[in-house]
């Protein structure tokens, strides 16, 4: 027995083809209005977020007797003389080279020591591994401020003020740096390490040549982020070089406010700080993209 059903035919007409025109142009219409309202709404926090900047960069330009608000946050009538005198004091260029000795050489130490650090404690076994990973771990959430006094004390007592390595040591122990290298290597797959130990490489080569390879986004990320707090760290800094020739960048700029430095003077030394800060992401882009997407990726 066979059963014969009928469907209905589809309705057609010049009616339903512009009742259907009319819903698509709504439909445009509509996302038409929510990209143009989350693109004004983006132009507006840009301008927010970009204008401490561009009030920085035009009043730097401004000669020292000529600034005043608002007035002077129009770019014209612009004059270099500032980044003149900033770029050509011996004081800046001591400061510029101190805050490169202490971000770069606390950069090659910190990435060193976290993936090292990262490394063995994830993927070697030793008695007390959770509970001293997590005891360091926890620095995290001890305040700067508390260990401050002590630290000083310390470097204090093996003559470390006014000294390179005083301003750069206390700041090697990075726990968030080994904690962000331990939760990447602890992804990486176990047989990798398994086949070079059976290929009789020994740990200081698997370091060298599985891990570090592996883990070149992260820490080229990382590298970026503590580069960034070390030239821009304030008060270990001043608490740590007390004599004018072992200020960074952040304490000598600060000190030309007590010194009757023109205003102008005084933001161009910030906006020459400013520069190497942006270059560094230049450089380091596309690794924080990488590290960005694959930990998308890994979930």
């Amino acid at each position: 027995m066979t059963v014969v059903t009928e469907s209905r035919p589809r309705r057609t007409g010049p009616g339903v083809q512009a009742s259907a025109d009319a819903a698509r142009r709504r439909a445009d219409r509509g996302r038409l209005l929510r990209r143009t309202g989350r693109g004004l709404v983006l132009a507006v926090m840009s301008v927010v977020a970009l204008f401490p900047f561009y009030a920085l960069v035009i009043l730097s330009l401004k000669p020292a007797e000529a600034i005043h608000f608002p007035g002077s946050l129009t770019p014209w009538h612009l004059d270099g003389g500032a980044y003149s005198t900033i770029l050509g004091a011996q004081d800046v260029l001591r400061w510029t080279l101190n805050t490169g000795v202490y971000s770069i050489v606390s950069v090659v130490m910190v990435l060193l020591l976290s993936s090292m650090a990262g490394y063995a404690f994830a993927k070697k076994r030793f008695p007390g591994k959770e509970p001293i990973f997590w005891s360091f771990v926890a620095m995290v959430m001890v305040p700067y401020h508390v260990t401050l006094v002590p630290t000083f004390i310390l470097i204090a007592e093996t003559n470390g003020v006014d000294t390179y390595w005083g301003l750069i040591l206390p700041t090697l122990a990075n726990a968030q740096a080994v904690f962000l290298m331990r939760q990447f290597i602890k992804s990486l797959p176990d047989e990798l390490f398994e086949a070079a130990r059976l290929d009789g490489c020994s740990e200081w080569r698997v370091f060298v040549s599985i891990v570090l390879p592996l883990t070149k986004p992260v820490l080229a990320t990382l590298g970026i982020f503590v580069f960034l707090w070390h030239w821009n760290d304030f008060l270990w800094p001043l608490v740590i070089g007390q004599s004018p020739d072992m200020r960074t960048l952040t304490t000598g700029i600060a000190s030309l406010n007590q010194q009757n430095v023109p205003l102008n003077q005084v933001l161009a030394g910030s906006v020459v700080a400013l520069v190497p800060i942006f270059l560094a992401y230049l450089v380091g882009q596309r690794y924080v993209q990488e590290s960005v997407a694959m930990t998308g990726i890994k979930g």
